[in-house]
C-alpha cells in the first residue's frame, strides 16, 4: 500500500492529543471533587459499569479517528484490475504433427476453429498472430482488424520443425514495436536482465499454442527469461492427446499444396518422428513469466481454455485509491463508539427521572 499525501500522516497526532486532553481533564476533575464522609454512599448511587464497558466505546472511537486520519493521506492499494489496453500475441504451432487426427478432424483444423472464435470474441482488443514450425513468422502485427486476423488464421499451413523459443522471441519483437517500454529482443537490459525480480507486468501478453516439443532454434526457457526481463507474461497451451492418430492434412493445410497422409510414427513436429508435448518446459516458461500452463486434449477443452484466458490476460497491477474504504470504516467505528457509550451510560428508569411519587401516610 502507498500514500498519495504522506505528509498528511500528521493528522494521526489527533488521537494522542485527545488522549492527553482526556488525561488532563480527569486530573482537573479529581482536584475539583467534593469531599464526602462516605465513599460507599457515592458508589451505591452511581450505576454499575464494568471496566470493559468503559473502555470499549473509547477504543472504537479512537480507532475510528485513526482510520479517518489515515483517509486524509489518500491511501492506494496495488490491485489486479481489468485493462482495456491489453495486446494479445497469439503464437500457433503449425508443425507437421498438427495433422494428427487424435483431435477430429485434425489438430490444425480444431486449433484454427478455436483461434477464430477467440479472435471474434475479443471485440476491440488488439491481437497479433505468429505462426511457427521450423521457423517463426509474424503473420499479423497487433491490430483490431478482425478480418485480417481471421484471413491469416484460415491460411495457416504445416511444415517441419517446432521452434517454440523463436516464436516467443518473435512475439516479443512485435510487442516492442507498439510499446516503447518493452525493448526488442537482443537489447542489453543491464540490471533488468534475466533473473531480475519482476514487480509488475506490461499489459501485453503472449499466448503459445503447441502440440510438441522444441526442436529448432532458441530454447523456450531462454526465451521465457527474455520475456520476463521485459515484464511480459507468457501463457502456454499444450494441445493434443498422448496417443496421436494418423497424420492427415488437406492440400490447403500443407506447405506446397500436397495431400499428406502418414503414419504417426513416420512424421512429427521435429521432422522424422512424432514428439510428445513437453509439458515440463511449457510449465517452466509460464512460471518464469507470471503466466500459466493449460493442457487441452480435445477441441472442447481448447475452446474452454481460450475462452477463459481473457479473464486472466486482461488483468494488470494498478494502484487504486481506497480512501473511501478508510472513510467508511472510520465513520462506522466512531458512531459505534458513541452509540455504545450513550447506551451503556443511560440511567436506569430514565423515563421516570425527575418525577417523584409521594405516598400519603
Amino acid at each position: 500500500m502507498s500514500l498519495s499525501w504522506p505528509w498528511a500522516l500528521t493528522a494521526l497526532l489527533l488521537v494522542p492529543l485527545l488522549l492527553i486532553f482526556r488525561w488532563w481533564s480527569n486530573r482537573r476533575r479529581k482536584r475539583a471533587a467534593l469531599r464526602v464522609s462516605s465513599v460507599a454512599l457515592i458508589r451505591a448511587a452511581l450505576p454499575g459499569r464494568s471496566q470493559w464497558r468503559r473502555r470499549i466505546p473509547v477504543i472504537l472511537f479512537l480507532t475510528g479517528l485513526l482510520a479517518l486520519a489515515g483517509a486524509v493521506t489518500r491511501p492506494q492499494a496495488s490491485l489486479a484490475v481489468p485493462s482495456n489496453e491489453s495486446t494479445i500475441m497469439l503464437a500457433i504451432d503449425v508443425s507437421g504433427s498438427m495433422c494428427s487426427t487424435d483431435v477430429a478432424p485434425n489438430r490444425l483444423t480444431a486449433a484454427t476453429a478455436a483461434a477464430r472464435k477467440f479472435v471474434e470474441d475479443q471485440d476491440g482488443a488488439r491481437i497479433g498472430l505468429v505462426a511457427f514450425s521450423g521457423i517463426a513468422a509474424l503473420l499479423v502485427p497487433p491490430t483490431t482488424d478482425q478480418d485480417a486476423l481471421l484471413a491469416a488464421i484460415d491460411s495457416l499451413t504445416t511444415a517441419r520443425g517446432t521452434a517454440i523459443g523463436q516464436a516467443v522471441l518473435t512475439a516479443i519483437d512485435a510487442v516492442a514495436e507498439i510499446n516503447p517500454d518493452v525493448p526488442a529482443t537482443g537489447v542489453d537490459l543491464g540490471d533488468g536482465g534475466p533473473g531480475s525480480a519482476v514487480t509488475d507486468y506490461e499489459p501485453e501478453t503472449i499466448v503459445v499454442l503447441t502440440d510438441g516439443a522444441n526442436s529448432r532454434g532458441v530454447d523456450p526457457v531462454t526465451a521465457a527469461e527474455q520475456a520476463a526481463a521485459r515484464r511480459l507474461r507468457v501463457f502456454t497451451i499444450g494441445f493434443g492427446t498422448t496417443r496421436p492418430g494418423q497424420m492427415v492434412c488437406t492440400p490447403d493445410q500443407v506447405s506446397g499444396g500436397s495431400t499428406m497422409r502418414r503414419d504417426p510414427q513416420g512424421f512429427g513436429g521435429g521432422g522424422g518422428r512424432n514428439q510428445q508435448i513437453d509439458e515440463e518446459a511449457l510449465t517452466q516458461v509460464a512460471d518464469l513469466t507470471g503466466g500459466r500452463y493449460f493442457p487441452a486434449e480435445d477441441a472442447e477443452q481448447l475452446g474452454d481454455v481460450l475462452g477463459d484466458l481473457p479473464g486472466e490476460i486482461g488483468l494488470r497491477r494498478q494502484d487504486v485509491e481506497i480512501t473511501s474504504w478508510f472513510v467508511l470504516a472510520g465513520t462506522l467505528l466512531v458512531f459505534a463508539g458513541l452509540g455504545l457509550s450513550l447506551w451503556w451510560n443511560r440511567s436506569p428508569g430514565g423515563a421516570r427521572r425527575g418525577r417523584a411519587v409521594v405516598t400519603p401516610p
